[in-house]
């Protein structure tokens, strides 16, 4: 299974024409993609108009979504992120890190574009798509 972050998703729904969003793609007919309830949040903050935000959920609707940040995660998720720290790195928000720590804990490789998940690849071996 892939879980694809919102830096993905806005891409696939921005029509743009990415490694990821053709990974994304497959990943949909196969059905072997993931949706994270704090992805799905981000993703549907952004959305301005109704008739966008009600196609969006049309078409996510079928795919499954998962709990990121139960309790038994959310020290783990404060240990790597206070981890980061120690080394000099500064994510910009703690839900990357919950998101990259659910995929570490559950074996999940994330699908993504975005530059944090790098730090969170290289310093927690973080699982991406290549």
């Amino acid at each position: 299974m892939i879980l694809a972050d919102t830096s993905v998703w806005v891409d696939f729904f921005a029509s743009r024409l990415t490694p990821q969003v053709a990974r994304l793609r497959e990943a949909v007919v196969n059905r072997e993609i993931l949706m994270g309830d704090l992805i799905l949040v981000e993703l549907l903050q952004g959305v301005r108009r109704g008739t966008v935000r009600r196609e969006v959920e049309r078409k996510l609707g079928p795919i499954r979504c998962e709990v990121m940040c139960r309790p038994r995660l959310a020290p783990v998720a404060a240990a790597n992120y206070r981890r980061l720290r120690e080394n000099g790195i500064a994510i910009r928000g703690i839900v990357d890190v919950i998101i990259a720590t659910w995929c570490i804990e559950n074996r999940v490789q994330l699908l993504h574009s975005d530059r944090d998940f790098e730090y969170l690849e290289r310093h927690l071996d973080l699982p991406v798509w290549r």
